[in-house]
């Protein structure tokens, strides 16, 4: 029997409660997005731990150069069928750019939708201190927050493009400021996006919170990635990422074969007909 098997067996559902036990445990978080309910099945049956309906939606699904044109009803929608899918992990919707920079009522407002509506268990914020005020506000409205501090794709315009975060001194204080921000206003845990591996694991050292990276290095307490990037789906992946199959070949070729059959007359024969 599978590690993963055995794993899946003695955890039934994946809490928030649990993820903080796993840190303290020294046992690795493994998360990974998902944007409907068939890979999200197969993603929670593998022992995925935490499934993230990301706002990277906008790039892999529709298209988009950014994340943020996303709109709240679209992470709701996507939210809803990852929700349907998992029956182990954790669902967690990702508030997109505008959902909750306005007022601390509005987010309040807007994350409620994410659960009600949605299904998930909890949502993400991006940000350190700006955003500090609002996240404890949504604690206090019993809704389960998940911060991400370092590159924040949603101030991509700010950065000047996806740009590592921390490696000055200037940068690298601003990064681990922002982290305990998130984690003095009750954040449960946190991603580490785009920044040193050092600096990484001297954040998921003095956090008392989970630690979840990407491109940041292997001392986080868990790692995420884009499925489209893991899978091998995208036209183009950061050097970070480590793709761990290459369907997109797969696809290819099978839409390639399927049309060769069409034309030739070939599909669907006396097997792949009703009788």
């Amino acid at each position: 029997m599978s590690t993963v098997t055995l794993e899946a067996g003695r955890e039934h559902r994946v809490t928030v409660p649990s993820l903080l036990s796993r840190k303290q445990r020294g046992e690795a978080i493994r998360m990974l997005t998902a944007y409907d309910c068939t890979f999200a099945r197969i993603f929670d049956v593998a022992g995925i731990d935490v499934l993230l309906v990301g706002d990277s939606l906008g790039n892999v699904v529709q298209g988009l150069d950014t994340t943020l044109p996303v709109t709240l009803d679209e992470t709701v929608y996507h939210t809803r069928m990852v929700a349907r899918g998992a029956s182990r992990a954790l669902v967690v919707a990702d508030m997109p750019f505008g959902s909750y920079q306005v007022s601390g009522e509005e987010a309040v407002r807007n994350a409620v939708r994410c659960v009600k509506e949605g299904g998930a268990h909890a949502v993400k914020l991006e940000g350190g201190t700006a955003v500090a005020e609002t996240l404890a506000r949504l604690v206090r409205a019993e809704i389960p927050v998940m911060g991400h501090v370092g590159l924040t794709p949603q101030a991509v315009h700010r950065m000047g493009g996806h740009r590592v975060q921390g490696r000055c001194q200037e940068s690298a204080e601003r990064v681990v400021e922002d982290a305990y921000a998130v984690q003095e206003a009750g954040a449960f845990a946190v991603v580490l996006e785009g920044m040193p591996a050092e600096l990484a694991r001297a954040v998921t050292e003095q956090l008392e919170i989970p630690t979840i990276g990407i491109g940041a290095g292997v001392h986080c307490d868990g790692q995420v990635l884009v499925m489209h990037d893991m899978l091998g789906l995208s036209d183009w992946t950061p050097s970070f990422v480590k793709p761990y199959a290459n369907l997109g070949a797969v696809a290819s070729q099978a839409a390639r074969l399927f049309a060769e059959e069409v034309s030739e007359r070939k599909f669907p024969d006396l097997e792949h007909s009703y009788r």
